[in-house]
């Protein structure tokens, strides 16, 4: 699979701008910062394939988040036909099962795709309380830790986790999992972010790639945000040398 050297640039623009203009405004002011750039369903709904070729072509790569989960067959056919997209990763559900997993891994090979297949363990927004309520009796840590291990098992590229389950996550798979984080917060706010981190914990903790949205898209000087982050993602990698 295409997995470039993350420690060149982790950075993951989320793109989660209301429409596809202001989509284009954000990368013609931060373009030159990121190579990565998150879509999510919004803007999957408003440009579909159309516009994932556009921001393909003008140099980035695209990471196409709509968190796939349903039946093996039909991730299989939604796989095959997003393979030839010429998309860099597209994120599952781990919680699908590992027979959905291993269907979706069969479809990319079969379609002779280089698209990163990423494994979704628990949202970011949901701290233990609330993922007790849709997962009686199970610990977050313990569904964490399967799903990982799913992961895994059913040769799935890497994964996506909240930067606080990042020293679980290394523990059981070790480098053979490429580790993709969201719940990035420079500073502390209150959001819907329940389980999140500074770029430089996360990164020092393991992180391959980071996934920023809103500390850029609603900053008032987006270029300046995304610099900072930047920066601080250099002071992560020099924590983890020494």
């Amino acid at each position: 699979m295409n997995m470039a050297d993350s420690r060149k640039n982790p950075l993951i623009l989320a793109l989660d701008t209301h429409d596809l203009a202001e989509a284009r405004e954000f990368l013609a002011t931060v373009g030159s910062l990121v190579n990565y750039v998150k879509i999510g369903p919004r803007l999957w709904t408003q440009g579909g394939a159309p516009f994932l070729k556009e921001v393909s072509s003008r140099g980035f790569e695209v990471f196409l988040d709509l968190k796939l989960h349903d039946i093996p067959n039909t991730i299989a056919g939604a796989v095959d036909a997003l393979s030839d997209l010429g998309i860099w990763a597209l994120t599952l559900h781990a919680g699908g099962g590992r027979e959905m997993l291993e269907a979706a891994v069969s479809a990319r090979d079969d379609a002779d795709s280089e698209m990163v297949l990423l494994g979704v363990t628990v949202l970011t927004s949901l701290d233990a309380p609330s993922f007790n309520r849709v997962c009686p009796g199970c610990r977050l840590e313990d569904a964490v830790k399967s799903r990982t291990e799913l992961c895994v098992e059913s040769g799935i590229d890497g994964l996506v986790c909240s930067p606080l389950d990042l020293p679980g996550v290394k523990k059981t798979a070790g480098d053979s999992l490429v580790t993709v984080v969201p719940g990035i917060r420079p500073w502390k706010v209150s959001d819907d972010q329940k389980r999140s981190a500074t770029p430089l914990e996360a990164i020092r903790n393991g992180a391959d790639y980071l996934v920023v949205g809103r500390p850029i898209i609603q900053a008032d000087d987006p270029k300046a945000a995304t610099l900072e982050i930047l920066q601080e993602i250099e002071e992560g990698f020099r924590c983890r040398k020494s």
